[in-house]
């Protein structure tokens, strides 16, 4: 138990925080009793929703701050809070409603407490480029991890082995993600396919863009701090933490219209995310756990794959979570029989 308050002090003292502004501000809002009740409701389930959603995010955040310096582990685990809970919750859906209805930025802060629903009509016609980015974007992420064939665990092996095989075809992964779109694009309509096309290659392009920077880096001079598994690695969090948070963002304007109180429930469930991504690496948990990490990134081409299914139909954001959290708990099943056997047939022998 004292393990586990070490870890999740800090989330627990945000949480106390958002019961307090969450009913603040409904009160604020709409001056009732019963406007407070229910935005304190509301700031719950989106911290529940972000933290379902955000498990896989957690899990590769901890895999990939195992090859950072401290220095740089330790600046991705507050900068890059910062830049999660302030920039992805508060700021990007202000920069959406500034490019899309052409106001500045002070304007869309007003319009999002004085005309919730006009702020959150215009949030949801950027639907679709958001969904193309994320999905392309996240799926690139998740099949370079299962076509590599220097990856020798696998825990669906029938598929995982089979993926792994065809790692020699260079651009596989790139091929997969623009064949998708294709199809896709056949299928939506004409008005949609431009936007479509451009925001799922402009995700491909950052992809591939911070996968150049992160290689640079890493062949620069080996005394270089930034070299030393730092910059390339922090930049790629950062786009990855940002791509996890278009679900969330976008989801929770189905609970409610009111972006500062979007901003309190996912804020909270972020620092829970953090909360967990330190634990996992500093108690290396993913050694410990065969198969956590096929979890996550099988939950990671799940959600590229709903993201992208989201512009054809709606997906329910809680569905998401569910199917992504039922792989991790899978996995971790898996991982804890695999650990069983080991030490049975370690007594044995």
């Amino acid at each position: 138990m004292t393990m586990f308050f070490h870890y999740f002090r800090w989330a627990f003292a945000v949480t106390v925080l958002g019961l307090v502004l969450s009913p603040w501000l409904g009160w604020a809002s709409t001056g009732t009793m019963q406007g407070a009740l229910s935005f304190l409701l509301v700031g719950a389930v989106l911290a529940v929703l972000e933290i379902s959603l955000s498990f896989d995010n957690a899990i590769v955040n901890a895999n990939k701050l195992k090859t950072m310096t401290p220095l740089w582990q330790q600046r991705f685990l507050t900068w890059g809070i910062l830049i999660a809970v302030f920039g992805m919750r508060i700021v990007f859906p202000l920069l959406i409603v500034v490019v899309a209805a052409g106001i500045g930025p002070g304007q869309a802060l007003v319009l999002a407490w004085s005309e919730p629903a006009e702020y959150a009509r215009i949030i949801g016609e950027a639907h679709l480029s958001i969904a193309a980015f994320g999905g392309a974007f996240l799926m690139m992420v998740a099949l370079k991890f299962f076509v590599d064939d220097a990856k020798d665990v696998h825990w669906i092996a029938i598929l995982e082995r089979r993926m792994a095989e065809f790692s020699s075809v260079q651009g596989l992964e790139l091929a997969i993600v623009l064949a998708l779109m294709l199809i896709l694009s056949a299928v939506l309509p004409a008005a949609d396919v431009a936007a479509f096309l451009f925001a799922g290659v402009a995700g491909l392009v950052t992809f591939l863009a911070v996968e150049v920077v992160g290689h640079l880096l890493d062949r620069a001079d080996a005394a270089s701090e930034v070299a030393k598994g730092g910059l390339g690695a922090f930049l790629y969090l950062e786009v990855l933490d940002a791509s996890f948070s278009f679900d969330g963002v976008i989801g929770a304007f189905a609970l409610t219209q009111n972006l500062f109180l979007i901003a309190i429930g996912l804020g909270v469930g972020a620092m829970y995310v953090r909360s967990m991504t330190i634990m996992l690496v500093e108690r290396d948990t993913l050694a410990e756990f065969r198969y956590l990490e096929h979890g996550a990134f099988w939950s990671i081409l799940i959600l590229a794959g709903v993201m992208f299914a989201q512009t054809l139909v709606h997906v329910p954001e809680v569905l998401t979570g569910l199917v992504g959290a039922g792989f991790i708990g899978l996995s971790l099943w898996s991982s804890l029989r695999h650990r069983k056997s080991e030490r049975a047939a370690g007594r044995a022998a």
